[in-house]
Order: structure tokens, then sequence, then C-alpha cells
């Protein structure tokens, strides 16, 4: 006989759809848009890397951030 009852497996689904739920932040949309972005803008100058950040802005726009 298990030692597992139903109430002590129940929680895990709850707590799987608590966190499906959460709306994803700007700072943490696009990672690898964003980090590639910021490298460039660090090296090389916002005026040079206008391709990434558009590439980034097109990123935030399809997960529905307004930019």
């Amino acid at each position: 006989m298990s030692t597992l009852s139903a109430a002590s497996v129940a929680p895990a689904p709850a707590t799987a759809s608590t966190e499906q739920k959460k709306p994803l932040k700007a700072c943490c949309a696009c990672p690898e848009t964003k980090k590639v972005r910021d490298a460039c803008i660090i090296e090389k100058g916002e005026e040079k890397c206008t391709a990434l950040i558009e590439a980034h802005k097109e990123c935030m726009r399809a997960l529905g951030f307004k930019i």
C-alpha cells in the first residue's frame, strides 16, 4: 500500500498554474536579443546598433509589450 495520499499530490498542479498566470516583466522578456543589444551598445555605441535595437523591439512587441 502506498504512503502517499491524493491530498499530498494535488497541490503541485495548483502551483504550476499559479506560476503561469504571472505576467511577464519587460526586464525578463527577450533575453537573447537584449543581451546582444546591450553588448553592442556598450562596445560600439547606440548609433551603430540600430538593427539589434530594432530586433529587440520587435521581439518585445511580439510578446505584447507596447514599445
